[in-house]
């Protein structure tokens, strides 16, 4: 099943499916919304803020993501799958770059 994702901070949408990270999903159609990094969650550079919808997520380094961080919404793009359509923040390390370049 195919969802909705808009990254807020620049009003951008993309279509993701439920067998896909939300950052596979990006990647594949070129989009540049939520920074690539090592793909793999050891890295952090994907940290979103999920602010609607539901989701589940694989496992991610705790030394970018604290267990309080994950129960708020804070995730890592690269291990998240949507289940349904999706409203996120980056806010990772590089969100200043991306989001600065991509809302003008």
């Amino acid at each position: 099943m195919r969802h909705d994702i808009l990254i807020a901070d620049t009003g951008e949408h993309y279509h993701c499916s439920d067998d896909e990270s939300v950052l596979e999903g990006m990647a594949r159609l070129g989009r540049r919304g939520i920074p690539l990094g090592c793909r793999g969650g050891g890295c952090g550079v994907c940290k979103v803020h999920i602010t609607a919808g539901q989701y589940h997520c694989r496992a991610m380094s705790r030394q970018h993501v604290s267990v309080d961080e994950q129960a708020g919404g804070v995730v890592l793009a690269c291990r998240v799958l949507p289940e349904s359509d999706l409203v996120l923040s980056v806010v990772g390390k590089m969100q200043k770059g991306v989001c600065g370049k991509l809302g003008g």
